[in-house]
């Protein structure tokens, strides 16, 4: 493959990783200070998440990005607030992960694989790689490992909850981001590497059916 840079480069996978941590480790942090409070847990994962949406539009990020996902830790605190179940902290993640698995497979089924869509967005591509039958598979084959990564946090996740675990519901959450993110970009991407056929060019130069064919 001719592209040095890993999908880990691309996708810029850790600082989202590291950001999703730090809103559940207030939490954590709250909750078990104050005994068990959930206005002390979820206060202190909103002012964690509010001091981060700060920093990122310091330092340039989008501020749209930003506002969503300091709107998902508000969400999720109100649900535990309404519901009393601190637990419910983490509802909304108990869900998307299991939604993510679903929509993944459904792409890998019907040959629209999300990794594809992703890194074809990333590298401006739209979806000329779709013309490559060679990168149409490896990006079927790299987006099982992330279907992976959802199933493995639902499988720690739902047992959590179901015993009203809240503090170690907030552990897991941490464990399972930036080391759990950072496994599947690398094992997609070596999965990638490995269903390219020798002399492909790479992520950055899909081939058309019709090129390789002459």
């Amino acid at each position: 493959m001719a592209q040095p840079e890993s999908l880990a480069e691309l996708l810029n996978g850790r600082r989202a990783a590291v950001d999703a941590s730090l809103p559940p480790i207030g939490f954590v942090a709250g909750y078990l200070i104050s005994d068990g409070s959930i206005w002390a847990g979820t206060g202190a994962a909103v002012v964690f998440a509010l001091a981060l949406s700060v920093w990122r539009v310091r330092r340039g990020d989008k501020p749209r990005a930003v506002v969503i996902g300091l709107l998902g830790v508000c969400v999720a605190a109100l649900i535990a607030l309404y519901t009393g179940r601190a637990e419910d902290f983490f509802l909304i993640q108990l869900f998307s992960n299991t939604a993510s698995a679903l929509v993944w497979i459904v792409s890998i089924l019907v040959r629209w694989p999300l990794l594809g869509l992703v890194v074809g967005g990333v590298l401006k591509q739209r979806t000329r790689w779709r013309r490559d039958p060679a990168l149409v598979k490896a990006y079927q084959r790299g987006s099982w490992v992330w279907v992976l990564q959802y199933v493995i946090r639902v499988a720690v996740f739902l047992p959590l909850y179901q015993a009203g675990r809240a503090a170690e519901l907030g552990i897991a959450r941490v464990a399972l981001s930036w080391p759990l993110v950072a496994a599947c970009l690398a094992v997609s991407w070596w999965v990638i590497k490995r269903n390219l056929p020798e002399g492909h060019p790479g992520l950055r130069h899909p081939q058309d059916q019709e090129t390789v064919k002459a």
